[in-house]
């Protein structure tokens, strides 16, 4: 079976910046205290990462400002299972003067040989160069934009599903 790498941010896709309303599910916001400041998650978005990680293709991977303080602080706070997820950083890194998040990924997928990705940040529709390089990948990736007020959707996970086989 073909390895599959997610990428995952945190803010404006886990964490939406100032919800409003009801979820994607249609139920209530929640609000957790991840020690460090309070997120707003969907639980229903939280059960559908913690199922998406057991299928056998897929190798979840941090991929956000939160860095470590992710899986140490948000994981237990909202239930999500990824404390043991890679977790990619801009210490240390060579950037090009891109989008760090660009430089850290590209360099991640050479070191990890993944078949495709699926890349999950609300950055990605302002970000040329990362946009160009997805463009020119093609069908080997999924990118998912979502709006930062309502984060990941049902038809998301959905795409992300399919992509996954």
């Amino acid at each position: 079976m073909t390895t599959v790498s997610l990428y995952l941010d945190v803010d404006g896709v886990v964490n939406p910046f100032g919800p409003v309303g009801c979820t994607d599910w249609g139920t209530e916001w929640r609000i957790a205290d991840a020690g460090i400041l309070d997120v707003v998650y969907a639980s229903e978005l939280v059960d559908e990462l913690n199922e998406l990680a057991t299928h056998p293709a897929a190798r979840f991977v941090w991929l956000t400002t939160w860095q470590q303080l992710a899986p140490q602080f948000l994981c237990p706070a909202i239930g999500l299972h990824g404390e043991h997820w890679t977790v990619l950083s801009s210490d240390g890194c060579e950037q090009s003067g891109e989008w760090w998040k660009l430089d850290v990924l590209l360099k991640d997928v050479h070191e990890s040989g993944a078949d495709r990705i699926v890349w999950m940040d609300d950055q990605l529709n302002h970000e040329a160069a990362a946009r160009s390089w997805a463009e020119f990948l093609g069908p080997r990736v999924l990118w998912i934009s979502p709006d930062p007020r309502r984060g990941l959707s049902r038809s998301d996970i959905a795409a992300v599903r399919q992509f996954l086989g």
